[in-house]
């Protein structure tokens, strides 16, 4: 499936509708790529601009990242929207494959995943209008769909993703001009079928919910019913204890592995431990660069084989006592019935794939105990997609994916290979991965909305590079209580990578930190391990 297509409308699909374009779905016009960016509009002379190359190491006032005050449950509160009402609702989750007709917002620079957290300040009328049907629609209430949207580069043609995320209204409120401030909340993926503008002018979208797989445990009995390592080892024990260790053994096993194929053979050898040469089975092509094998699975030939030897140099009790013995032996070492070793299965469990991108993520940005996102695979895959610090468009390709494994290998992919955040224009690096920094409860990345109704996905930063300020500070309408931004552009080429937030209370900590826009990041290009 294509995850981005040019947006059609299907002719005669719906009777009383307008030509569908898609500049309508977007909340602000766009005029030029260095104004319409900025979250609020307050432009400079150059002459008034600074450069954080000129600060140490790239900081204001800088702050280590030990040093923190600042209380990150207000950032997630969105408290610069003002008053907002509770709706007090919680939409059940829709069947898997179920079709609904949906007010239809296609936001630019936005990947909404379930359980994500989007502002919204709905300032066009037809949107407010979308909003207030959303709010009274019997059978999906207080639902609308979020679809990302975006210009390829040297085109004029917006295009949309075919896979978005609907969004619960948790909180809205209504401001003295008639616009509205809206708190939602990712719940379930959708595919766009089609969309249209109804007679008033509305955006609307018909999705069908993807339904999502359940996470499976590796079984820990046997996989198959075909031949398994434990009949192979038993007949290695039964020779070794019936005739005394003699050659009839070797010549037994080799007469049984003829009828392998070459990777038979050498997947054979790899479950009983009898080759070390061929444990691996091309490991790095099948695990994206992970290393998923284990020490105990090294080690669980060698042990093994310790065993049997044991079993052919005891003479002190009978063949048969001594064959059974030696098996009880063996399977004390709880030798999968598994063809395929047990790292194997691991590298598609997701239980174990979620433990391990929940340690690479909380090595990252230090983040408490994650274990009960663990015991929730799909939950946790949702949650580091949504803020991982890639592009763009790297993040809707993990909202495209299908599968809690094939979604979390890729994760674990990215954190393990991706270290530079660089601009989108010129390539320029501003900072490195070990540079993010939590400053809300959402996480590293978040999404916030400015006065205008553009909505900005930013990942924070203590530390940042390659940067010029443009402006002063300014305290109106900030994200982070209590402290002032300023507009930061790429010093190279000038396109507006974000802002620099400075501390207006001395006793907040960190000084100052960066905001990055995700949609101003370039392609990740993976480092060689």
């Amino acid at each position: 499936m294509e995850t981005d297509d040019e947006i059609e409308v299907e002719e005669g699909g719906i009777p009383e509708t307008e030509e569908l374009q898609i500049d309508q779905f977007l909340f602000e016009e766009e005029e030029d790529d260095e104004q319409f960016d900025h979250p609020l509009i307050h432009f400079s002379s150059p002459s008034s601009s600074s450069s954080s190359q000129d600060q140490p190491n790239g900081i204001v006032n800088g702050n280590s990242s030990d040093e923190f005050t600042f209380n990150t449950s207000i950032a997630s509160l969105h408290t610069y929207l003002g008053d907002v009402e509770d709706t007090s609702h919680r939409t059940d989750f829709l069947d898997g494959g179920a079709i609904f007709n949906l007010p239809l917002f296609c936001l630019q620079g936005v990947v909404l995943f379930p359980g994500a957290t989007l502002p919204l300040r709905v300032t066009v009328s037809r949107f407010v209008t979308a909003i207030e049907r959303a709010l009274s629609q019997v059978d999906v209430p207080y639902t609308i769909a979020v679809i990302r949207g975006h210009r390829e580069t040297g085109s004029f043609m917006m295009k949309a993703a075919s896979i978005g995320t609907t969004a619960v209204i948790r909180q809205y409120g209504h401001l003295e001009d008639g616009s509205l401030n809206v708190v939602t909340r990712g719940q379930q993926r959708f595919h766009l079928r089609r969309h249209w503008n109804d007679v008033d002018g509305v955006p609307y979208g018909e999705i069908q919910i993807i339904e999502e797989d359940l996470p499976l445990r590796t079984p820990r009995d046997a996989f198959g019913k075909s031949t398994s390592s434990s009949n192979i080892l038993c007949s290695r024990v039964k020779v070794h204890a019936l005739n005394g260790g003699n050659d009839s053994e070797a010549n037994l096993d080799e007469g049984f592995k003829s009828k392998f194929s070459s990777i038979e053979r050498k997947t054979h050898l790899s479950v009983i431990g009898c080759g070390s040469a061929s444990d691996t089975i091309d490991v790095a092509a099948n695990s994206s660069n992970v290393n998923f094998m284990h020490k105990s699975d090294q080690e669980m030939g060698s042990n093994l084989d310790l065993s049997i030897e044991n079993c052919s140099t005891s003479g002190k009790q009978s063949s048969e006592e001594g064959f059974n013995r030696c098996l009880k032996n063996i399977r004390s070492h709880k030798i999968s019935n598994a063809f395929l070793p047990h790292w194997v299965y691991r590298m598609y469990d997701p239980y174990w794939l979620a433990q391990r991108a929940a340690d690479m993520w909380k090595q990252i940005i230090g983040v408490p105990s994650m274990d009960s996102l663990i015991k929730k695979p799909g939950v946790l895959s949702f949650h580091i997609a949504s803020k991982i610090p890639v592009s763009e468009s790297t993040r809707q390709q993990l909202l495209d994916i299908d599968g809690i494994v094939y979604r979390l290998r890729r994760e674990i992919e990215l954190l393990n290979s991706i270290d530079l955040i660089r601009c989108r224009r010129c390539q320029t690096t501003i900072a490195k991965r070990s540079n993010m920094l939590v400053m809300s409860d959402e996480g590293p990345l978040g999404a916030y909305v400015n006065p205008g109704g553009y909505v900005h996905e930013i990942m924070t930063l203590y530390k940042a590079n390659g940067l010029s300020l443009v402006g002063h500070a300014v305290t109106e309408y900030s994200w982070f209580p209590g402290y002032a931004w300023t507009i930061a552009n790429c010093a190279t080429c000038g396109t507006q990578m974000g802002w620099l937030f400075t501390t207006t209370n001395k006793k907040l900590k960190p000084g100052s930190f960066w905001g990055i826009r995700s949609c101003q990041v370039a392609e990740e290009i993976p480092q060689n391990l």
